[in-house]
Formats: structure tokens, sequence, C-alpha cells
């Protein structure tokens, strides 16, 4: 007990001891700060790496919070400083804890001052990681609500263009949902005088003072807008495409999902049978999301905003999984959100090493890089295929998993229909992602670029680190699925499959 009371919050908390350490060294150098961040992210990634190793995957663990920590926090009203993972969550945890680590290496030339730029990125990682522990519904707010700090500054101070006009819409979009999710949240308190999500999971809520389908209602706003759900999705483009690099990795690879998780672990869990009234309503949003991202990605000439939107189409992938109600969807839907995770964090991280090299991410002035970039043109290329759904890359596994459970699901009439109108957006992300790939690398080349390098050693360690993932997931996908498929079983008993 002594030691998972140790585990999750040494996770959890020492990107704060890193940037505690930072805050108190008198004038550090550049290097300082940067082995110094790279140490704290990298401690917290070998932990998560130990809890997941250690995680009982016996049958009679199925459905049980591990590595759990509870002490109380504010009594007055029953709250507690409750930790744990299932499997639901703790891929989500590596997936964080390892972008953590890569959001470091990506930051290694930051210029501008990178005291204060770290001292956010650990903020940021560790609300994220909050979000993903927590079993308290005040403390998951709290973290929640964390995360607008790091990523506002982020994207203001070391972001580019309307850096001001994109920091201030992330800000009222999420504040805007995050408003509803609390409203949501003292209703469920009011109702249940109590704050314990595993306990919420169990019973059977009922109200005479507020309609069940308000409380879904107000809770999914919030989630919605983070995940982000069409026609909620307008702050993502513009975040991503003025935020700095490194950003742009931990908002496409790690943020994003904390929608889809909350959907999973608050709205499906606590009102499953709502969930299911509702749900011909989400998948039609959800295919909306797939079809119209898919198409507004080919009409994008900046290769941030078409990473960008190429997000939103693949985030309704997820919605599709978690609200065809099927354990096998939902299996599906949870991998696809670590798939991509790892996949777009690379796109964001190759976004931004092509920027750096040549200064400009207009498709228009790009071409024929493959020839002055032999290392970058590989790497971008993998991650381009694993995000069209190459076989042998997590992507195809995911994507696969997540369309097979939808297509045979019965909890909602017309899935299939559902299910066959999102598969078309696969054949639109692959038309547009080997355009991307032939305009930037596989066309004339320019005699401006004549000079510009390769990846060099850091960049290198990286972007490869993140090939590494995205192949050897893909190749044995059992290795997640099998875990996530012990979170994901309870919650499909709840609704009945």
């Amino acid at each position: 007990m002594a030691l998972n009371l140790n585990l999750l919050s040494w996770i959890v908390f020492l990107p704060v001891i890193g940037l505690i350490v930072i805050a108190l060294i008198p004038r550090p150098g550049q290097k300082t700060v940067k082995w110094i961040a790279l140490a704290a992210a990298m401690a917290s990634f070998i932990l998560s790496i130990a809890v997941f190793i250690m995680f009982d995957r016996s049958e009679s663990a199925i459905g049980q919070m591990q590595f759990v920590e509870k002490v109380s926090w504010i009594p007055a009203i029953n709250s507690f400083y409750h930790l744990g993972v299932d499997g639901l969550s703790l891929p989500l945890v590596i997936l964080m804890t390892f972008l953590g680590v890569v959001s470091v290496l990506v930051s290694w030339k930051i210029q501008l001052n990178p005291k204060q730029y770290f001292i956010w990125i650990l903020l940021l990682e560790t609300s994220i990681l909050g979000v993903f522990c927590s079993l308290d519904l005040i403390l998951f707010f709290l973290f929640w609500e964390l995360e607008l700090i790091p990523m506002f500054f982020l994207i203001s101070i070391w972001g580019s263009g309307r850096k001001e006009y994109a920091a201030y819409k992330y800000l009222i979009y999420t504040l805007v949902g995050s408003a509803f999710m609390l409203a949501g949240i003292l209703c469920v308190y009011f109702i249940t005088h109590t704050f314990d999500m595993t306990a919420l999971a169990g019973i059977q809520i009922a109200s005479s003072f507020i309609p069940l389908t308000a409380l879904f209602f107000l809770l999914i706003v919030g989630f919605a807008i983070k995940l982000p759900v069409f026609p909620l999705h307008t702050w993502l483009p513009d975040a991503h495409t003025n935020a700095p690099t490194a950003a742009s990795v931990i908002l496409a690879g790690a943020l994003l999902k904390m929608g889809g998780y909350g959907m999973i672990r608050l709205c499906v869990s606590m009102l499953p049978q709502v969930a299911v009234q509702y749900a011909p309503f989400m998948l039609t949003l959800a295919v909306i999301g797939v079809i119209y991202g898919a198409a507004v990605t080919i009409r994008q000439t900046d290769l941030k905003r078409l990473i960008a939107y190429s997000s939103v189409s693949h985030m309704g992938y997820v919605l599709l999984g978690i609200f065809a109600l099927d354990q096998v969807s939902l299996v599906g839907a949870s991998f696809q959100m670590f798939s991509h995770g790892v996949i777009t964090g690379l796109l964001f991280a190759m976004v931004g090493l092509v920027y750096d090299k040549t200064h400009t991410r207009d498709l228009n002035n790009l071409s024929g890089l493959a020839r002055q970039m032999p290392v970058i043109v590989v790497v971008f290329s993998i991650a381009g295929l694993a995000s069209l759904g190459l076989p042998g890359t997590v992507g195809f596994a995911a994507e696969f998993i997540t369309f097979a459970g939808s297509f045979a699901s019965t909890a909602v009439a017309g899935m299939p229909v559902f299910t066959l109108i999102a598969v078309l957006g696969i054949v639109v992300t692959s038309g547009y992602i080997l355009w991307m790939l032939q305009r930037v690398f596989y066309g004339y080349p320019l005699d401006k670029y004549n000079g510009v390098g390769d990846a060099d050693a850091v960049e290198m360690v990286s972007t490869f680190s993140f090939v590494a993932v995205i192949m050897a997931v893909g190749i044995y996908p059992a290795v997640l699925t099998n875990v996530i498929s012990m979170g994901i079983a309870p919650i499909a008993k709840l609704i009945g499959m």
C-alpha cells in the first residue's frame, strides 16, 4: 500500500518538483533548465512504465482501481485526495508521461525565456496527469481547470501569428465548457452526496429536481468542447496553428483525450441509460465531425492547420466508438485516443521540424524537400501512413477495432449506417495525407532550400521514439487492448452489453 501510495503521486507531481527546482535556481543557464525539465519528465515516464508493468491483469482485477490512494481532503463536503488507475486511464497516463519527455526534447532549441517556458510545460503535464488519475470529482475538476493556465501562456507568449487571439479563444471556449461541467458536478453531489467517481459508477442515480437528461448534457458540453465535437471545434485549428510545437504536441496528443476520457468515465458510466437514449444524436455529431473535418482538411494550405483539422475528423472516430456503446467499440475508442496521441503528436513534431528548417508552413512554398531531409521525410511519411491507417501501425489497429465494434453494436439502431458513413473518412484521409507528402517532399526541388539541413541527434531521438511506439503497439496491439478491456468491461456491463 505504501508503494502504491507513492507511485501515482510521484507520477503526477514529479513535473511540479522539477518546475519548483527550476524556479528556485537563481539565473540558471539554458542547459541547466532543459536538463532539469528532462529529468523530471523522464522520471515520471519511468514510474508510469513501472505502474504498467506491475498492473494486475488477473481476472479478479477487472474493473478494479489499482494503485489507489485516498486521503481526506475537504471533510465538510466529503471530498478526498483520491487517485487510482484502471485499464481506461492507465494507457492515457503513459501517453502523457511519454509526451512530456518528447515535448521537452522538441523544445531543446527554445531561446525565449526557457526558464518560464519549461515551468509551464511541466505544470501542463501535471495538470493532465491529474485529470487521468483523479477519482474525486472536485480533484478532477481542479486539475481540469489547472490545465488552462499553462496552455494559455504557452500559446500567448511562445506562439506565432495570431497567438493572443488563439489563446483567448481557447480560454473562453474552455471556461464556458467548465462552467457547464461544474454545474453538472454540483448537481451530481446534490443528488448523491458524494464526489467519489468509483462509487458514482455503481449506483442508480435518480433525481426529482433535475432531469437526468439535463445532468447528462451539463457534463458532456465541457467534454465535447475539449474532444472537440462539431460544431464546438472552432478553437482547435487556431490554437494548434499558433501554438509552439511542444504545446501542439501535448494539445493533440493528450489534452484532447481529456474530453473522450470524461465522456466514458462520467457520462456513460454514471448515466448509462441517458447515454443510450441520446446515442443517435451523439453519433450524428460524430459522423458529421468525421466527414466535415476531413473535407475541410483538404482545403488547408498551412501544414499545422491541415493536421489540426485532421484531428477534428479523427476525434469523430472516438465519439463514434464511445456512443456505439458496445464493449468492443468502447475499447476501440479508448485505443484510438492513444493511437491519435502518438501519431498526431509525431505529425506536429515533424511540422515543427520542417518549419524550423524552412521557416514556412505554407504548402504553396514547399516542394522537393526529400533531397535535403532524408530522415525527416521517412519519419514524416511513417506518421502520415499511420494516420491513414496503414496495417502494422497503431493507427490501423485502433481504427479497425473501433469500426468493427461500432458496426456490430446492437445498443443503438442504425449503427451500420453510422459506421459506413464514418469509414468514408478514411478514404478522404488517404487523399489529403498522400497529397501533403507529395507536395512537401516529392515535388520539384526548389533552389532556396538547398542549404537546409536534416534532423539533428536530439530531434532524431524524439521522433524515433514516436516511431518505435507507433510500430511496436501496431504490431502487438494486445499490449494495450488487454489492459483497456479490463477498464471497459464494467462500463459495458452497466449499459447491458
